[in-house]
């Protein structure tokens, strides 16, 4: 029921698919909005293995970090203009008219990036697809919410964060595809532009919001959408709930089209709402799940990966848990509680993080010896700072890789034995060959990124931890929280408010991530995201509200007396949800 909030029903998520039988209309609807989700998910990881092929077609990008996380950063740049811009242009212009100016402006980036002559085209491409996901990461729930039978409602928009995952798992599933074609990055960026062209042109053969419709005074055609969407005997109820909760915010409000911000900022409940709500959207970012979803494969090859291929398998293999946590995150919410979830994620995300941070501390001081003798193999590639010092320099690989803008070749016999230190500029040849491809003529491991390790898996597994426990906790429940706790009539602005937080914290850890690993090192990097995911689990379990099957009314009532339920272990005595109609 509009501006009602209806009892958990255990089997929504099962009635969701069956409902494909009974009205495919709805599926339609949801499935196509939800094409918005994939975007946002696909831009979110396919940049993280074009990024290792960008690097080898453009030197300036492989020498400057800041060009590396400018190329990442810029889509999340973009994306907080798109959902500031997104949340007047739905208001004004409709769902439907957003999301199809997010497909174009998405098509329009990926063109550009495909065929992008320098960083500078191609940065200016991440922009235009950042825009268009950030109008799609905020009208698209918002679509299914207002398109979608209340029965089922929850379960539909909880399918937008399925296929985030899911478009996060499909670009991975790109980039090995297109590793060994000629051009392999621009295909990977370009392929984006196809779902966002499906998604316009079946957008433009669907309705607009009905709710949307209505309020706009389109009443007549906000009727006869309902009547597809919901049973006959259910439309009447529907609509009177719908013009019922129109002109209560007329009345608290003074209109149905404006919000008081100083009335928004003096209410109780709004202001505690919105510390617990843009505090989980900050803190999502700030644990460090993005820097593992854009930058995985080079994560992988900072814990001694050397394979570019192999990088990208393993990068596939986070992006599938990553998208099987978002279905554990369905199944559990309605049955565990939002809170429980958020802390077992947490306490999960802390020790994860304290493995990575000490499988990297191996890696960084125990790595391979440089051998002036291997090196001398390479004499004509021999790396310019290593060779000045003499015979009594005492390197290893990782000094060799760091700041010198040189390669470490591993040994033939074992990659963890003395090797070569060479130069890795591209544009030094030899007989047409670099000193990589020298090093690979002889069957040996060239690394740039990071160092050979015997316990570099270690690593992997941490890696594989994090995001098993993050996903179904902080990956999920940040967004679920943030659509029930703020009062009705101010859930459009305080909900725009904690994403647009959630997007500039991205920016920011997005574009200090590598900048942090040059200065500080990958293993204190990691162990800073630990630290805070302590302070986010500390206030997780002062700030924010167990909000699992209560009514609006109590939630607003819980803010105002600030009964958080700090013991959320405790299983809350189970209230009468009253039903003010049946739907």
């Amino acid at each position: 029921m509009e501006g009602g909030v209806h009892p958990t029903d255990p089997s929504a998520f099962r009635e969701c698919f069956s409902l494909a039988w009974r009205n495919p209309y709805v599926l339609r609807l949801a499935f196509s909005a939800g094409i918005g989700g994939l975007l946002f998910g696909y831009d979110t990881g396919v940049i993280s293995g074009a990024l290792l092929y960008i690097r080898d077609e453009f030197e300036s990008v492989d020498k400057k970090t800041v060009l590396q996380e400018s190329i990442v950063s810029m889509a999340v740049a973009g994306a907080i203009i798109g959902a500031a811009f997104g949340g007047w242009l739905n208001d004004r212009f409709g769902r439907r008219f957003a999301l199809l100016s997010a497909d174009f402006l998405f098509f329009i980036g990926a063109i550009l990036m495909a065929s992008a002559p320098n960083p500078s085209v191609l940065i200016l491409g991440r922009i235009f697809v950042g825009f268009g996901v950030g109008m799609a990461s905020m009208t698209a729930p918002l679509y299914i919410s207002e398109a979608s039978p209340a029965r089922v409602r929850g379960a539909l928009v909880s399918t937008n964060g399925f296929l985030i995952t899911g478009g996060q798992f499909l670009s991975y599933l790109i980039n090995l595809a297109f590793t060994k074609v000629p051009g392999t990055w621009r295909w990977m960026l370009g392929v984006a532009g196809v779902p966002a062209l499906v998604q316009f042109v079946l957008m433009l053969a669907l309705p607009e919001s009905p709710r949307w419709l209505y309020r706009k005074g389109r009443e007549e055609e906000a009727i006869t959408i309902l009547k597809k969407i919901y049973p006959a005997e259910d439309v009447e109820a529907e609509i009177e709930a719908l013009k019922d909760s129109i002109e209560k915010e007329v009345e608290e409000t003074g209109s149905s089209e404006k919000i008081n911000m100083i009335q928004l900022l003096k209410t109780t409940t709004v202001r505690r709402g919105l510390i617990a709500g843009v505090g989980l959207q900050v803190f999502q970012q700030f644990v460090g799940i993005n820097t593992v979803m854009y930058y995985s494969p080079t994560i992988a090859q900072l814990a001694g990966i050397a394979s570019n291929q192999t990088a990208l398998l393993l990068s596939l293999v986070t992006a599938g848990l990553n998208a099987m946590g978002s279905i554990v995150s369905i199944y559990f919410i309605d049955r565990t509680g939002r809170k429980k979830l958020l802390v077992l994620s947490l306490i999960g995300c802390i020790l994860s993080l304290g493995l990575l941070s000490a499988a990297f501390q191996q890696t960084t001081t125990h790595s391979p010896p440089v051998n002036f003798s291997e090196t001398n193999q390479f004499s004509n590639f021999t790396c310019p700072a290593f060779e000045s010092r003499g015979p009594s320099a005492n390197w290893d690989c990782m000094r060799c890789i760091k700041g010198s803008h040189c390669g470490f070749c591993a040994s033939t016999v074992d990659k963890l034995l003395p090797g070569a230190c060479l130069i890795s500029d591209d544009s030094f040849k030899i007989s047409t060959k670099t000193a990589k491809e020298t090093c690979h003529g002889e069957g040996r491991l060239w690394y740039t990124r990071g160092c050979p390790s015997k316990l570099g898996w270690l690593a992997l597994v941490g890696l594989a931890l994090y995001i098993i426990f993050f996903s179904p906790g902080m990956g999920t429940v940040p967004w679920i929280v943030n659509s029930e706790i703020y009062p009705l009539r101010f859930r459009g602005v305080c909900g725009g408010i904690a994403a647009t937080a959630n997007w500039i914290s991205n920016l920011i850890v997005a574009q200090s991530f590598l900048s942090l690993t040059e200065a500080i090192g990958t293993s204190w990097t990691f162990l800073g995201f630990g630290v805070i995911s302590v302070v986010a689990l500390g206030f997780v379990l002062v700030f924010v509200p167990e909000t699992k099957g209560l009514p609006i009314e109590d939630v607003e009532k819980m803010l105002e007396e600030r009964a958080f339920q700090l013991k959320f272990w405790v299983k809350r005595p189970a209230k009468m949800v009253k039903k003010k109609s049946e739907v």
